[in-house]
């Protein structure tokens, strides 16, 4: 347990020291990151735009190749369109943002390529739409259950409880919206901090994959929420 917190504590800590730099000028400074999007949809496509628009390289991909080509030629030359396993392949880090119920398939088709690599887990298991699984899901956590599905991933659950229509609009008044997210791994808690921040959320670690239960609709910590008012009740919450 102590070593744990030690390492939760790390992760913060590395993500708070990027909070000093101008959120413009984030991306010029550390360098651009290229970012591989499975699920294209109206999460996937959003987010991908704004991180575009941070200066960084987003390949996207989904079941609609077609789709994924027109998007990225309107976003411009840091955009681009692949299958997801070249999505997988292309991204220093990936984030995968399908129905719960294609995680299972999703895990094994890309299993070589996620494995040790940094993966933002926006998927929220529904049980009207995505049935039997969304049950166990819940009933385990989503964190931990993303985590099962996708063996060897660094993951990092975020982006769950925050309608999508508005993930594009934070960076009009950056860090005043925070972004909850829950994770085991330094590192991968580190570079998904950086990429929330170049768009205008501030990061707040609220635990490891086990707290990836409250991040979903319906929760204590859904919905937009001041940096301080997440910490606030997620030190409430077990």
């Amino acid at each position: 347990m102590k070593a744990r917190r030690r390492r939760l504590m790390a992760a913060a800590a590395a993500a708070l020291g990027l909070s000093g730099l101008p959120l413009a000028g984030l991306a010029a400074s550390a360098g651009k990151m290229r970012v591989g999007i499975v699920g294209s949809g109206m999460v996937g496509g959003t987010l991908g735009g704004v991180w575009v628009e941070a200066g960084h390289e987003v390949m996207f991909s989904s079941r609609d190749l077609e789709h994924d080509k027109a998007l990225a030629a309107k976003l411009g030359p840091n955009a681009r369109a692949g299958t997801p396993r070249e999505a997988a392949a292309f991204g220093e880090v990936l984030m995968i943002s399908v129905p719960y119920g294609a995680l299972p398939e999703v895990g094994k088709s890309l299993a070589d390529l996620i494995k040790g690599k940094v993966v933002i887990d926006t998927c929220n298991p529904f049980v009207g739409r995505d049935g039997d699984i969304a049950n166990w899901a819940r009933d385990k956590g989503a964190g931990l259950a993303s985590a099962q599905l996708l063996p060897g991933a660094r993951l990092v659950r975020a982006f769950n409880a925050i309608g999508a229509y508005r993930m594009g609009e934070a960076h009009r008044e950056p860090g005043s919206v925070g972004m909850p997210m829950a994770g085991d791994d330094a590192e991968a808690i580190a570079a998904a901090s950086r990429l929330i921040r170049d768009i205008g959320y501030e990061p707040v670690l609220v635990g490891g994959l086990a707290m990836g239960k409250y991040l979903m609709p319906g929760t204590a910590l859904a919905g937009e929420r001041t940096p301080a008012e997440i910490r606030r009740i997620a030190a409430t919450l077990k």
